[in-house]
Order: structure tokens, then sequence, then C-alpha cells
């Protein structure tokens, strides 16, 4: 791979032009197919063959597109010492529920005053009518959003306390960009730029890495319009591609600087650069993609989906690298180097600072007591996780009108009416068995109502809604679904379902939190293998899987004290606290797990070949720490920056994601891979480096291209 990747790179710097024009281009191609081809994205979680999906499909047919697509709930409170039912709120009722009734796009609205089927707190003070759309929250405009909360503005105006919640009355897309976001690449080009000492470098680097991502985020915009993505994919693509594209061209960018100060010409020192590191990088890379493309082990399609594209990202990431990044390196030449070493590249640029040598004959001196040290400390930050708790249901906006009606509905109706159950009868004897179907279900322990059986137009279904006594997250309304699924059969002519938002988030949740331990299993042996083929070793591959395991449980501990717990939310702009995002912990898991490998094998990997040459184990340890960290500290303090970028504005389902990610690598780069590997590796010795022999016949990754600089140097071609 070293040779064909060396062969690569020169042939890059040659046709230099060509290849960045080929890039801009291509960039340019993915622009135009994102203004022309797109679609929406959307922001509904289901899982194609769940029992509460398939109800959900039924629904729509037996009941028509109102049963299925997204609602809001427009709750009104008559004035103190008034009941909702006196002359005068009634009237503001009526007049309200008119309004609401000519709103765009909605197919359905209840008046929640009608004796027939009347919605009425207990204490007469309160009543919510609830508005249907034909479609799902994500293909509701902004004008028919907007009419909406207009009309509960303009009866708020007249007197009434009005609030509105449900799907249709919030935004369903997650933006990409804004200043956060913008400052955490500004962050990453300081620290290039004091890396390099050459705003050039620093420049081009970043610049490399916007095309990247630039061209998967757009290219993830234009499969929109014929894939139906989450709203969420593109800014992990985003977050994810820029992370990744900035530090992969630094890899790189640092051994083109090593090459000329060796005194290579610069289209040799960039080939050299791109079979070497570039091998590293390529490796890297893989690992990444393997994790996002494993996300498709849950078996759930929109995680899948998500994976894929984050993959593609990294995929566009790694191609950037290994061929505009030498183009670009070939355009800059000597202008990569401060220019106090543009005239005197004789020598090899120092391996590391003063402060890294020192810091590695610390840990490594002291290495009982750091390791220990660095252990105990991500353990304690750890602890939390014992308590996530996890759910597709997100808690409001304190102060919002959403988080207002929310309160009210749990106050003057009960907790479980914010998150009603729909259980369906469906078949031929569903008429005469829906009765049978909601006299069991009210005996069931938790059933604040059991509503009649309401029938379909065709007569061939029954709908029942079922109102738990507790609210939509919590635990007694989980054991009311399944109890309601296991002791209520289906009859002789009729099969019963139990779907809506709230048995649909227990469903995916379930099925998330099933597929989480297998898919740490994978994404853990894959690490232990990758490793072995790496350093030719069994010991130093175990500590990097704990090293990983540590990491995800501090970041996952971390997140869970903040965005569940509280703490310190006001630092992040936490604006809600309460269970993660179900999908948070595999997609966590699964990019973590890249980065984590990533600095892993950049660290190590000098480590083996400091060992390779014939350095005592401790000496190794030192030396490779000295040349690698400067670079791994740099990348991770950029990649930090630019998930933490994502933190404090941001989408509030990305939030979590953001900061889990931006601490666990704060943790992974600076305790485990800086304080614990290099403390755990001296104390292993000569053992660090074992392998069995039966294991000596698997192939060997060389990832630092150590084959290639063992050969012969190539002839000084100068560049046509």
């Amino acid at each position: 791979m070293a040779s064909l990747l060396h062969r690569l790179g020169l042939a890059a710097v040659r046709h230099r032009i060509m290849v960045t024009v080929v890039w801009l281009v291509a960039l340019i191609a993915a622009g135009v197919g994102a203004a022309t081809l797109s679609g929406t994205t959307v922001n509904t979680f289901s899982i194609p063959g769940q029992e509460s999906t398939i109800a959900l499909d039924l629904l729509k047919q037996r009941f028509g597109d109102a049963s299925a697509g997204a609602t809001a709930q427009v709750v009104m409170v008559a004035p103190d010492g008034a009941k909702i039912t006196d002359p005068a709120p009634a009237g503001q009722v009526g007049t309200l529920v008119g309004r609401l009734a000519k709103l765009p796009g909605a197919v359905a609205v209840t008046d929640p005053l009608d004796p027939k089927s009347p919605v009425v707190s207990r204490d007469q003070s309160t009543a919510y009518s609830t508005v249907s759309y034909g479609v799902q929250a994500s293909e509701i405009t902004a004008e028919q959003r907007e009419a909406l909360l207009g009309a509960v503005a303009q009866a708020r105006a007249g007197g009434l306390t009005a609030e509105v919640r449900g799907e249709a009355s919030k935004e369903s897309g997650a933006d990409v960009g804004g200043p956060a976001e913008g400052l955490g690449v500004v962050v990453a080009l300081l620290v290039l730029a004091l890396t390099y000492r050459s705003l050039v470098a620093a420049g081009m680097n970043l610049l490399t890495a916007v095309v990247g991502v630039g061209i998967g985020a757009l290219g993830i915009v234009t499969l929109s319009g014929f894939v139906e993505l989450q709203s969420t994919t593109s800014i992990l693509a985003v977050m994810l591609g820029l992370a990744v594209g900035i530090d992969y061209a630094l890899f790189i960018f640092t051994r083109f600087r090593q090459e000329l100060l060796r005194g290579l010409p610069v289209p040799q020192a960039a080939a050299m650069a791109v079979g070497t590191a570039g091998s590293a990088v390529v490796t890297a890379g893989l690992t990444v993609v393997i994790a996002l493309a494993g996300l498709s082990v849950a078996g759930i399609p929109f995680l899948t989906e998500m994976g894929l594209a984050a993959a593609a990202t990294i995929v566009i990431a790694v191609l950037v690298a290994i061929t505009l990044v030498p183009a670009v390196l070939g355009i800059i030449g000597l202008r990569a180097l401060p220019r106090k070493q543009r005239g005197t590249a004789t020598a090899a640029e120092p391996h590391g600072r003063g402060f890294f040598k020192g810091w590695a004959h610390l840990v490594t001196k002291r290495r009982w007591a750091s390791l220990i040290v660095a252990v105990a400390a991500l353990g304690v930050i750890a602890i939390p996780v014992t308590r996530m708790q996890t759910s597709l249901i997100q808690p409001e906006v304190p102060g919002s009108t959403q988080a207002r009606a929310d309160a009210i509905i749990s106050e003057r109706f009960g907790p479980g009416f914010a998150g009603p159950l729909l259980v369906l009868v469906d078949g031929p004897g569903s008429a005469s068995y829906a009765a049978t179907v909601r006299e069991r279900i009210s005996t069931l322990p938790g059933v604040a109502v059991a509503t009649p059986p309401r029938p379909g137009p065709s007569g061939n279904a029954a709908l029942i809604t079922v109102i738990p006594a507790s609210g939509p997250d919590s635990p007694d309304t989980v054991g009311l679904v399944h109890a309601v699924r296991e002791k209520v059969s289906d009859g002789p002519q009729a099969k019963v379902y139990v779907t809506g938002q709230t048995a649909i988030s227990i469903d995916v949740s379930q099925k998330l939190g099933d597929a989480l331990p297998i898919y740490l299993a994978l994404v853990v042996g894959l690490a232990f293998v990758l490793l072995v083929l790496v350093f030719r070793s069994i010991l130093v591959p175990v500590a990097g899987v704990l090293g990983f395991l540590l990491t995800i449980g501090a970041a996952f501990g971390a997140t869970v004290a903040v965005f569940q717990w509280g703490w310190l939310q006001e630092v992040v702009n936490a604006k809600v606290t309460g269970p993660l995002l179900s999908l948070s912990p595999i997609i966590i898991v699964g990019i973590l797990f890249g980065l984590a490998m990533d600095y892993m094998v950049f660290l190590v990997s000098r480590m083996h070949e400091a060992h390779a040459h014939g350095a005592t184990p401790r000496d190794a340890v030192v030396t490779g720490f000295r040349q690698a960290a400067p670079v791994v500290v740099a990348a991770a303090t950029i990649m930090f920056s630019v998930f933490a970028g994502f933190v404090p504005q941001g989408n509030d389902t990305i939030k979590p994601i953001a900061f889990a990610l931006a601490i666990g690598i704060l943790f992974d780069a600076l305790v485990v891979r800086m304080v614990a590997i290099p403390a755990a590796i001296a104390l292993m010795g000569r053992a660090a480096w074992w392998l069995p022999r039966w294991l000596r016949r698997l192939p060997a990754l060389d990832v630092e291209g150590a084959a290639l600089e063992r050969e012969a140097p190539p002839q000084r071609v100068p560049v046509p």
C-alpha cells in the first residue's frame, strides 16, 4: 500500500493543477445537485416490521391520512374562577376551533366542547382541541406552522389562555452552520497556524478539508431528493467529515514538512508523505468507515442511512487527503515551512518538543501511579452512565408554548394525556371484539382512561385510545405497552396492535438498546483484530481496547451528568434536560471508536517503530511519544474544537451527541493515549510486543510506510 500511495502522491503533484480542478468541479457539481435535486428531510423514527409501525400503516389505510399524520394539541384555559363551558369562554373556544378548521394543511379538527365527545378537564377549567394534518411533521411547511401558531396567538389576544404542543407545532429540521460552528473552525485554523508556523500551510490544510466535507454534505443534500433521510444526517456528516478531514491533512502536511527538512525536493517530499503518513490515514479512515457502516447491524433503516452517509463523507475525506492534499503541497511548495526554515532544509525537524519528552519520561517513570490515576479519574467520571436513560420523546424547551401546553395538560388532565396509546383492532370481527379489548385494557394497572372503540369507515377496524396514568417517557408507560401486548390477545377474526408516537418511541428505544451491546462487541472485536495486525502484539491491543472502553464510559458519564441531570448545563447552554435521544449511544460509540483508534495507531506505531529499531522498551515509548504526541495533541485539539462548536448554539438533538464526542476526544487523547497507554506499555516491558508464533503468519499492516522508507531513496525527478 505504501508504494501504491507513493506513486499516487507523486502523480498528484505532477498533475497538481488538473487534480485541483477536478476536485473543484466535483464541489461545484455537488452544489448544483443540492440546489436542484434536493428533497425534504424527516425527523420521525420508525422500524419496519415492528408492531407499532405496522399498525400505523394500517391506521392510514383504515381511517385515512388524518389518523397517521402529524398532530397538534391546542390547549385552552378559562380565566381564573370561570369554567371553559361558561358562555364567554365557550364562545372563544368555538371561534378558535373555527379558525383551526380553516388552517392550511389541516384535515381534521376536534371540538373539545362537543357534547358527544367532550375533551374537558375534571375541574371544567381546561379543554384542548386536536388538529390533524395529512402528512408527517417534516412535510408541514413553515407557512402552515406559522398559521397554527398565529391562530393560537390571536386567541390569547382575545383573553383566552391558549398554548399549543405536538409535533406539528415544531420545526422538524436541523440546521447546519452558525456562529458557534464557525468559531470551532476558527480555533482549528489557529491551532494549525501555531503548529505549522505558516499561515499558508494552515489555510491550505483547512481549505482541503472544507472541499471534502462540502462535497460530502452537498451530496447528502442531493440524496435527500431520492431517499428519505433524517434531518440530523447532514449535521453528523459535516461535524465528523470536517474534523477528520482537517486531521488527515494535518498528518500528511506534517510528514511533508519533515521530508522537506530532510532535503527532499517538493514532489518527492509530497510523495513520501502520502506513502508514509498517507498509509496511516487510509488505515485510520477505513477504521472509521467500518465503524460507521457497522451501524447497519442494528437493523434500523434510518440508522443505517445515517451511518452510510457519514461513512461516505469519510471516504471522500480520505480521497482528498491522498490526492488533493499532495496536489496542494505541490502548489505551495516550500511555503509550507516557516520563512526561517525555507532556505535551511538540511536537517531533520526536531522530533517533539521538550515538554512532550519530559512528559513521556514522567509517565514511564511513574507508570503505576500514572496508570492508576488515569483509570481512577475516568472511572469516577463514568459513574453516571449507570443511570443513563434514553427516549425518542425529548423534553420541550422551558418557557416555550409547547412546554407550557405540556404542563397544563399534565396538571389538569394527567401526564398520560400528553402521550396516548392507540390500540387498533383490525379484521372482519373487529366491531364486536373491540369492546372486549377495551374491557381487558381497562383492568390493567396504569390505565387512566380507555375510550369506547371508534369504528372505521369500512367497518373492518376499530380504534381505542388509551390514556396511561404516567407520562410518555415513564418506565410505567413502557410496562403498560408490554402489558397490553402480552395480556390482550388477538380475537378469532381480529388482530390487536398497539401504536401511536409513544409506542413507536418505546419500540425504537428497545431495539436500539438491544443492538448496542452487539454493536459494541463488534467494534471492540474489530479494534482488537486491527491492532494485532498493526502492532504484531497481543497485550498492546488489549490495552488499546480497554482504553477505548474507558473513553466511552467517561464520555457517556459526563453527557448524562450534563444533559440528563443538569450539571453545568449553563456552561454548554443546555436548554432542556432529560433522557438522551435513543439513537445517541450507538452513534457516539461508532464515531468515538474510529477516532480513538486513529490516535492509537498514530501514537503507538511510532513506539513500535522505535522498538523495531532496537530501543529498550521504555526508550521506545519515550521516543515514539515525543515524535507523535505533538501532532496527536494538535489533531485532538482541532477535533475537539470542531465538535465543541456544535454545542453552545447547536440543534437540541445534536447538542448532546456533539458534547459526548468533544469530551470523549478530550478524554481519549489527553488521558487515555497520553497517560494510560504509555504507562501501560512501559509496565509491560518487552512483553508488550510479544506475539504467539501461531499468529505470526497474519498479514502485517505497515501503517507508517516503513517498507517504503527502507527502499533506496527515489531519484529526484523534476516536476514538468
